[in-house]
């Protein structure tokens, strides 16, 4: 009977083993432990920030451009700052830029808690924590492959999503509580303190175990040659098209939410923060189950964003805050395979020396694009409603998904056919 339960436990200890696989590298275990606090921190920030813009203002738009300020710099730096990673230590330009953003987290906690914060601060802090983050987006995702080797990268990308949305899902649920409680002043204390957690985690990793990717050399024209490569390579250029129409019209649920929130649902910020919580244990669903049978390549990337239009969709149809909570689960799982499916796609495709520059490209198509796509967003939903931004979202991902098909049909074309 022993050996009859062994046998049949057999393939749920292979099942973890495969889905937790790059865990077994120490030096991931200790970022992946830093960054659980510091994302924590992070979106309780960001729930605290639009709520905060809001009260200032009354105003959707308002929030959509602070968001848009915050992403402005990744539009505008982010392909340059992909140089700027792919010349230098990752480990040590990544404390530098936390140490950064942990002091901006701080200058915003201290001024909402004297009651001086005025909008335009909001802005400027925005703006600055975003030009630390056009650098940090790129250097971080390279970083873990540094950690864990080519063989468990995906299935580490596949974690950190797995990280970023339970995040997700805590942050927002405890910055309904801290808002509540305690007002928004924490929320932003909070984070400036969780960032010691992953600086901490940095310092302490095992240098040895690291396979650090030779930087390259200072050379003229690197920005030039990053985009060039890009655009002679399907497989890359798709991937951050896609992401691009996608991270335009649908990852907008800082500005759309906190409508459906108020408006479609007559709530308040903790309405706000379990429709964000819900995308997040959706998501964390999604991303286990991406770390254990997850794909990469354009069909995979295609599957996803169709999965993700269908799942915005139906949330945007939802009659009640129920099933707008369910329907947001399931926006979460599919919008973390499709995170999942691009990045690891760039990744494993892309020269050493040049995956910096791809990466800081899905940056800005991911976050760049917040800019042109904020506003937007936030102009819909004011005027059309909460549901209307969501189904704006929506048809950007369907779109994307017919488009991304087609090219992988074609390509699979000119593969030679073998008799």
């Amino acid at each position: 009977m022993a050996v009859i339960g062994e046998r049949a436990l057999a393939p749920l200890d292979a099942l973890r083993r495969q889905t937790f696989a790059s865990l077994s590298t120490p030096n991931y275990r200790r970022f992946i432990g830093g960054q659980a606090v510091s994302m924590t921190g992070t979106w309780m920030q960001t729930i605290a920030q639009s709520w905060l813009v809001l009260e200032l203002t009354g105003s959707a738009t308002a929030v959509g451009l602070v968001v848009a300020l915050q992403t402005l710099p990744i539009l505008l730096f982010g392909p340059y700052a992909g140089v700027v990673v792919d010349r230098l230590d990752k480990r040590r330009l990544l404390i530098g830029l936390l140490v950064g953003a942990g002091a901006l987290a701080l200058v915003l906690g201290v001024l909402t808690a004297t009651g001086t914060v005025q909008l335009w601060q909001v802005y400027v802090l925005a703006f600055l924590l975003g030009t630390v983050s056009s650098v940090e987006t790129p250097a971080r995702q390279t970083f873990v492959l540094e950690l864990v080797g080519p063989d468990n990268l995906r299935n580490a990308v596949s974690l950190n999503s797995v990280l970023v949305n339970v995040a997700r899902a805590v942050g927002p649920a405890f910055a309904g509580i801290v808002i509540a409680t305690g007002g928004m002043a924490v929320c932003f204390l909070l984070n400036a303190v969780s960032f010691a957690a992953v600086i901490a985690s940095l310092l302490r990793l095992d240098l040895a175990a690291l396979t650090p990717t030779t930087p390259a050399p200072r050379a003229p024209g690197q920005l030039r040659e990053g985009f060039d490569y890009v655009r002679r390579t399907p497989a890359l250029a798709v991937p951050l098209l896609t992401m691009a129409l996608i991270g335009c019209l649908a990852f907008e649920f800082q500005v759309v939410l906190p409508i459906v929130a108020s408006e479609t649902f007559a709530g308040d910020a903790s309405t706000y923060g379990f429709l964000t919580a819900a995308m997040g244990a959706g998501a964390v669903i999604g991303g286990l189950c991406m770390a254990a049978w997850g794909r990469t390549g354009l069909w995979s990337l295609a599957a996803a964003a169709a999965a993700f239009g269908l799942a915005m969709l139906a949330t945007a149809l939802a009659p009640t805050l129920g099933f707008a909570l369910l329907g947001m689960g399931m926006v979460g799982a599919a919008s973390v395979a499709f995170q999942s499916a691009g990045n690891s796609t760039l990744q494993l495709t892309s020269a050493p020396h040049m995956r910096g520059r791809v990466m800081a490209l899905w940056a800005v198509a991911f976050l760049g694009s917040t800019p042109i796509g904020g506003p937007i967003a936030g102009f819909v939903s004011q005027h059309f409603g909460g549901r209307a931004g969501l189904a704006l979202g929506a048809a950007a991902c369907l779109v994307a998904a017919v488009l991304t098909a087609l090219v992988a049909r074609r390509e699979h074309q000119k593969q030679p056919s073998v008799a």
